[in-house]
């Protein structure tokens, strides 16, 4: 049932405003009998779906398998199914019919009051004023001010003053509708719908409790954030999450190329069953959930263990780049200052789909508190998830160049930097320094006064250790050399 003006003509906002407020107490026909569906949905970093507000959104990625029953007669015919997403791809819907049914076409309307209308054109209805019957006939017409019927007597009524409109066929629920041509035969038939949509996604959130004491230790908890911004409600839907980046040739998306599913791997009771998806991995959730629209549910990963870790902090200046020729100019402050960064490593021991970390600890009332937060991206169980936590309060570091020499005729040039380090900490910090000699792709280290741990083409990289309640000092020089044909 679709409520209508009661009085005066109304613009098409307020029209809008009216009969979304009562599509909701249409009444459930059989032509749209619906069995809980099932969803793939695809992980998205999308962030107007984990965002608030209620309208649906053109992120996310998701198949739906859902069954109708319809209501039929005998011959040609159209049927209407409404209710379905706001967001779904109108050109990517499979149509899954009995062996006595023959689909002729299928026309998807946009989601609105307008659109469902549209959809009953031509189809029996019923025009409400409050509880009275205005009209009864079949639906003609619809603009922004009003309906048109014509009545059993084959008069054509044009109503603007009513209250709602009963459709013989439909549910008359929001969102997009499907309009079937069929050729079938009279009785019921249950069609199975299979449909790429947006507004559907999932991420990781994962949660690591730094534990107390000087051994690195962590308890790590993972979950799967479900967002729904379809335009539609699923309730006790069967879930898939798949993990990974299948490629999309539409703009907002496109049907990924789907492989055979391997055998899934036992897991604790409760949790999600995982397994290989062709390239991707595939989380299915166990039993069914409710996913309302215009929400966020979470849901476990894995159940939640203790995993041993690695603190470390990073003192980096510049990044690994080169000149098209070489750089002679001194360029660049001669003395800066700049974070030390708090570093946490882990290695993981499942599969960790893409999603956001929130390192958190206990302060001294037990409190937790949160320490930082920071992407992982997709990683293979066995891998090294590297945190960044944010800038170390009791760590500084002062960076100052303490030479530059230049031999043009000879083609080499000499720089040398110094960087000191204070740690107002009570405890023993060790900073691992990376700089990159960039002036020229061709350089040697000519002096330090720390060893370098790692050497590449482009990254010098140091370990310097930094008692408590002190400081400490890194000297350096690289020699550079170019060829006449580098001038």
């Amino acid at each position: 049932m679709i409520r209508g003006p009661a009085s005066g003509i109304p613009d098409s906002a307020t029209m809008h405003r009216i009969l979304a407020a009562a599509i909701a107490a249409s009444l459930p026909l059989a032509a749209n009998g619906a069995d809980p569906a099932a969803l793939t949905i695809y992980r998205s970093d999308g962030g107007a779906l984990f965002e608030g507000g209620g309208s649906p959104v053109a992120d996310g990625y998701a198949i739906v398998h859902e069954s109708r029953a319809l209501a039929l007669g005998g011959g040609r015919q159209t049927v209407v199914i409404d209710g379905l997403p706001s967001t779904l791809d109108a050109e990517a819907i499979a149509i899954d019919v009995g062996t006595g049914t023959r689909v002729l076409a299928q026309r998807v309307l946009a989601a609105g009051d307008a659109g469902l209308l549209a959809a009953h054109r031509g189809e029996a209805i019923e025009v409400y004023s409050a509880d009275r019957l205005l009209v009864e006939g079949r639906l003609l017409s619809i603009d922004g001010n009003g309906i048109g019927v014509r009545a059993g007597d084959g008069r054509v009524h044009y109503l603007r003053d009513y209250t709602s409109v009963r459709f013989a066929s439909g549910s008359g629920q929001p969102g997009s509708t499907l309009q079937l041509s069929l050729d079938a035969s009279a009785g019921t038939e249950r069609v199975r719908l299979t449909y790429p949509t947006s507004g559907l996604g999932w991420r990781a959130a994962y949660s690591a409790v730094l534990a107390e004491g000087n051994a690195c230790s962590l308890r790590f908890e993972a979950l799967a954030s479900i967002a729904n911004r379809s335009g539609r409600d699923y309730p006790a839907a069967g879930l898939k999450l798949v993990a990974g980046a299948p490629s999309f040739a539409k703009p907002t998306m496109a049907q990924p190329m789907m492989a055979k599913g391997m055998a899934a791997e036992a897991v604790s009771d409760g949790l999600p069953q995982q397994s290989a998806l062709g390239d991707y991995r595939s989380f299915a959730i166990d039993g069914v959930l409710d996913l309302p629209d215009a929400s966020v549910t979470q849901v476990p990963l894995y159940a939640a263990r203790q995993v041993a870790c690695q603190r470390s902090w990073l003192f980096e200046s510049g990044g690994a780049w080169f000149p098209p020729k070489p750089m002679l100019g001194a360029g660049g402050p001669a003395r800066s200052g700049g974070p030390v960064v708090g570093m946490l490593r882990f290695g993981a021991d499942e599969n960790l789909p893409a999603g956001y970390l929130r390192v958190l600890t206990r302060d001294r009332d037990g409190e937790l508190e949160f320490l930082g937060e920071n992407r992982v991206d997709d990683t293979p169980k066995g891998q090294a998830v590297d945190v960044r936590l944010g800038h170390a309060f009791e760590l500084t570091a002062v960076r100052e160049r303490t030479a530059f020499t230049i031999d043009r005729a000879a083609r080499t040039m000499n720089e040398g930097f110094r960087l000191g380090f204070t740690n107002a900490g009570e405890g023993a910090r060790t900073v691992t320094v990376r700089e990159y000699p960039n002036r020229w792709s061709q350089w040697r280290l000519a002096s330090s006064s720390v060893k370098p741990s790692r050497q590449t083409p482009g990254l010098l990289e140091f370990e310097v250790a930094v008692p408590a309640n002190g400081k400490a000092v890194l000297d350096y020089a690289v020699t550079y050399a170019w060829t006449p044909a580098d001038d």
